[in-house]
């Protein structure tokens, strides 16, 4: 495992399978093994936590199938590459990044812990939030 795909850029222009980015996306995905690229948990979550809110925002029954539809393909989603933890170690990485008193959204510091004490490099375009963090490789295949 080298790579690891941020929510809100890689992952998700890959679930919409549309677009430029998403060419771009996957051509450079197709150059390297699969077993190069993982998720996290933290990604997980935030889709899941994005499937729960449009659930409880349904005005119609066919709203809620919808949305436990989205969530059932999300599962389906997070099966194909590996699943990689917000453990201990991601823990302690965390805690040193809020010591240092850097501005990051919730989820996005976990990532990036989540990528330091793995060693992974973050595939995204946040690169305003992520190049904040020292240490954090990062690299944008959207381009």
């Amino acid at each position: 495992m080298k790579y690891l795909l941020d929510t809100e850029d890689h992952l998700s222009i890959l679930q919409r399978q549309a677009g430029q980015d998403y060419i771009h996306l996957s051509t450079r995905l197709a150059q390297y093994p699969r077993s190069d690229f993982a998720v996290s948990t933290v990604s997980f979550h935030e889709q899941m936590l994005g499937s729960h809110a449009y659930i409880n925002r349904a005005r119609n029954p066919k709203d809620v199938v919808k949305g436990y539809e989205m969530m059932a393909r999300l599962v389906s989603d997070f099966k194909v590459l590996p699943l990689v933890s917000f453990d201990a170690g991601a823990a302690t990485i965390l805690d040193q990044l809020q010591t240092q008193r850097i501005q990051l959204a919730t989820m996005a510091a976990r990532i990036a812990a989540i990528a330091l004490f793995h060693k992974l490099i973050l595939l995204t375009r946040n690169h305003q939030d992520s190049s904040k963090v020292s240490g954090l490789l990062i690299e944008d295949w959207t381009v």
